[in-house]
């Protein structure tokens, strides 16, 4: 390769990773955490357990009762099934005919809007993966966010495809920190090439989608896309309300015809979790029953059914699929990883705390590369890189973890951990880059790094005191979800308290020379002279 080719790559892969790169830390981070969302749930909003049976004949009840004040819910009206976690909050949903979506979960008596921007932790840890809590752009923001991201996965294996094997597992620790970050952004980017294709290119897809069918069902095809899109991407075929009035299967006699129909074309399991009814109460109504399957790429497929006498009317499930459904169920399956069991979530989870540290070890090397090796005080461009790092990465760590400790303490004072697990985590953020921008990063990452440990050890030791009564109920049954989390928790705050320590040495031994230590002449300076250089 032609040295201006490369330096040209270089650039790309410089600054294309600059771009995305605070984004998809973010991103890595939360989705290593998303990797066990049910268990995150499980622990955040205990919920009174209630049997699978009585709760479904409940939701039957609370469908027709709904339908009956609400007539615009019998066109479609859905309900989750508690599937295999009875703490689930089983909910129905609809669209009244002003175009809002109503939801009301079992106990209460009115419906609610469906986006009430109350987040339980889980579901929020999961908004920061896919749109980093940003109402209604983030998501599309993630998708230009993964495509530069795929940019700039190319552009490194350009530049390193002619070294791979020498550059594999070359890692060579000592006084030079710039080769050292150089090695493990490499051996890391090289290990993990695989998984961070996979990840850029169904990421674009999952959050580019709508943007993509709304030009093409404009450019190519004269509007009729859209409607063509919601069939191909369900089982239920062209249904049609034939007046009159019918009784209704219940959704969990629905649920098990579906099983059955499920197994008996060959799946290996299936467990629904979700159903929705059209033409609810009317002859001509059908049912479409959602719900998982193991043993198969795609884990997420469908059953519909009469929902009047439960005959099957299609079904899109591993080894049943058309083309369309197979490739978008393997999207999904290949960016969750929800086709293997414990092992590969736990996989996902150490490549995403890999990705995110990908990210923050280019910054660590732009820093590196640019840095003044001869004079304390460092150019603009370098602190101020070195000032976001910490502030946006470890800040969005120490936020992470503020909210498990709010979502943990906030009922102790009557706080509902699911209204305020959002604004706990955003102020958190801001005050975290704040404090970056006062204590400059040499002190400041150190201090948040810390504080990360002991907010993180604080979260497991805590629950243990607070809950132990439940979490020696959910150990005498054979659940270690809310274990997990615990010692989880408690094993990252180690981790984090070793990254402070290590950083402290650095500060206080290191080259005098850079941003990062605490002796270089200038690095009491206030920060506003940062702002104002």
């Amino acid at each position: 390769m032609k040295a201006s080719t490369l330096r040209t790559f270089t650039t790309v892969h410089t600054w294309t990773g600059l771009l995305a790169g605070f984004a998809l830390f973010i991103a890595f981070y939360a989705g290593a955490l998303t990797m066990f969302h049910e268990e995150i749930d499980a622990w955040a909003v205990p919920r009174t357990e209630m049997a699978r049976a009585d709760t479904m004949d409940r939701a039957h009840a609370m469908l027709a009762d709904i339908v009956a004040k609400h007539p615009a819910a019998r066109d479609q009206i859905g309900v989750t099934y508690p599937a295999d976690h009875p703490s689930h909050e089983v909910a129905a949903y609809w669209m009244e005919k002003n175009g809002e979506w109503k939801t009301q979960s079992l106990g209460e008596a009115a419906p609610r809007d469906s986006e009430d921007h109350e987040h339980g932790l889980a579901d929020f840890v999961y908004e920061l993966h896919y749109d980093l809590g940003i109402p209604v752009v983030g998501i599309y923001l993630m998708g230009i966010v993964s495509v530069i991201y795929g940019l700039a996965l190319l552009t490194g294996l350009l530049i390193h495809l002619p070294n791979l094997v020498r550059e594999l597992f070359a890692l060579r620790p000592g006084h030079n920190l710039k080769r050292l970050w150089q090695d493990a952004h490499n051996v890391i980017g090289i290990l993990s090439l695989p998984f961070h294709v996979i990840f850029a290119i169904t990421g674009a897809l999952l959050c580019l989608t709508l943007v993509m069918l709304i030009a093409f069902n404009t450019v190519a095809f004269d509007g009729k896309l859209m409607p063509a899109f919601e069939r191909m991407t369900s089982a239920l075929p062209a249904t049609q309300d034939k007046g009159g009035t019918a009784v209704m299967l219940s959704p969990a006699e629905l649920g098990a015809r579906a099983r059955q129909a499920a197994l008996s074309a060959g799946a290996a399991s299936f467990e629904p979790d979700y159903m929705r009814y059209v033409h609810y109460g009317r002859q001509g109504a059908a049912a479409e029953v959602r719900g998982t399957s193991t043993k198969t790429l795609g884990e997420y497929g469908m059953v519909s059914l009469d929902a009047t006498n439960g005959r099957v009317l299609g079904m899109q499930l591993s080894g049943v699929r058309d083309a369309n459904h197979a490739t978008y169920s393997a999207i999904f399956g290949l960016h969750f990883g929800s086709f293997g069991g414990l092992s590969l979530r736990w996989l996902y989870f150490v490549l995403g705390l890999a990705g995110a540290f990908l990210f923050y070890s280019g910054n660590l090397l732009y820093i590196e590369s640019r840095r003044k090796r001869r004079q304390a005080d460092q150019p603009l461009k370098v602190r101020a890189m070195a000032t976001a790092t910490v502030g946006v990465c470890i800040g969005a760590c120490f936020a992470i973890s503020t909210t498990f400790l709010a979502n943990l303490l906030g009922p102790l004072w009557g706080a509902s951990p699911t209204a305020i697990v959002q604004p706990v985590c955003f102020t958190a953020f801001a005050a975290a880059i704040l404090w970056t921008f006062w204590r400059l990063p040499a002190r400041a990452a150190v201090e948040l790094l810390w504080a990360t440990a002991f907010i993180s050890v604080a979260v497991g030791l805590l629950d243990a005191t607070i809950h132990g009564d439940r979490l020696l109920r959910t150990l005498g049954e054979g659940r270690f979800a809310v274990l997990g989390v615990d010692l989880v928790a408690i094993a990252m705050g180690v981790g984090f308290a070793w990254l402070g320590f290590a950083t402290r040495r650095r500060a206080v031994e290191g080259d005098p020379c850079s941003v990062w230590s605490s002796r270089r002449t200038g690095s009491e300076r206030p920060a506003r002279e940062l702002q104002e250089a």
